[in-house]
């Protein structure tokens, strides 16, 4: 095992890692929540231009919970995983209705509450309350399988449970007020900084000299997981139906499923449903717009928006409604929707 591991981290961190992010250098638990929601399956960059505006439309958890789920769900258009943004809704809710509006002080009982998972509770415990307990993202598992030259295979259970107590043994043991917070953000800045999943900048980490990885000079083979995800395809058409007046026809989408809670317009199996559902007096009406493929995380999605202007009093479907030109930006679009109807 690394010698004071925790202690390297803590001291570069003070000098070297990531002091300036928006969400750093304070120990508001609904800052540090937000932004590690925000941050799962997300690029920094990316969070940077959401976490502000969240904050500016709900500056605290209360005002978040008071919130309806449909404008959670318009800020967070764009962020992908609208999964993160219902349990996020749903997680103000419990913290003001179950624990007075104020985030429990302990990881075991983070986890009680929607979305937080057993890494989100650690980081929310250890950054705002110095709880001495381990985090385990993407990042922090790379670094520390490389460091310690973990090479179990983290597809079994039960191995990642023995990473999980290999982190909890790193941690720092003394003055953990200042050193936790500390060692939390400097771990998970080493992974993002210096230990990336490709071409790791060896020569300006602090825990080079200790590191297996390194003297194999293979830090690439870490970590270990040798389950693949199984990825699948789905053909949809959309039909894009809308107004003179630019209004146009749009449906809340059934959960679970895809793009489940956000507003979306109709969806077909193939091109023959897709026409039934449009009276026959717009059949000749129907313009292909280009298909295109948005990519999730386990399935590609082939699209084929079908266009057509009609009436308002001619939509024939029974779910969903015409929505105003200044009234759909607001709500929870797909990301492929909300770009087609922005270039429309």
């Amino acid at each position: 095992m690394v010698m004071d591991l925790a202690g390297q981290v803590v001291t570069w961190q003070k000098t070297h890692g990531r002091n300036d992010l928006p969400w750093q250098n304070t120990r508001d638990p609904y800052r540090v929540w937000l932004s590690e929601v925000m941050l799962q399956q997300t690029q920094v960059a990316t969070v940077l231009d959401y976490f502000p505006r969240f904050l500016d439309r709900f500056p605290t958890v209360a005002s978040l919970a008071a919130a309806h789920l449909d404008e959670v769900l318009g800020l967070w258009s764009g962020l992908g995983y609208y999964s993160r943004a219902r349990n996020l809704h749903q997680c103000a809710v419990d913290v003001v209705g179950l624990h007075g509006g104020r985030f429990p002080a302990t990881a075991q009982l983070l986890q009680s509450l929607p979305g937080i998972g057993r890494s989100t509770a650690a980081a929310i415990a250890s950054l705002c309350f110095a709880e001495r307990v381990a985090i385990l993202d993407g990042n922090v598992k790379r670094v520390l399988t490389r460091v310690c030259g973990f090479d179990a295979d983290l597809a079994n259970a039960a191995n990642e449970r023995r990473l999980w107590d290999l982190a909890t043994q790193l941690l720092p043991n003394r003055d953990l007020q200042h050193a936790m917070p500390r060692y939390t953000q400097g771990v998970m800045d080493l992974g993002a900084t210096v230990c990336t999943a490709k071409k790791p900048d060896c020569s300006v980490c602090p825990l080079a000299q200790s590191c297996v990885a390194r003297a194999q000079a293979q830090p690439e083979r870490y970590p270990v997981k040798t389950r693949k995800l199984k990825r699948s395809s789905q053909s949809i058409w959309l039909l894009w139906a809308q107004t003179g007046d630019a209004s146009v026809w749009l449906s809340k989408r059934p959960t679970p499923g895809v793009w489940a809670g956000l507003y979306c317009f109709p969806l077909f199996d193939n091109r023959e449903a897709l026409e039934a559902a449009v009276p026959a007096g717009f059949h000749s009406a129907l313009l292909d717009t280009p298909a295109f493929t948005h990519v999730l995380t386990h399935k590609d999605l082939h699209l084929h928006p079908v266009q057509v202007e009609m009436p308002s009093s001619a939509m024939a479907l029974s779910e969903g409604g015409w929505l105003a030109a200044d009234a759909w930006p607001r709500l929870g679009l797909p990301a492929p929707v909300r770009k087609l109807l922005l270039q429309a």
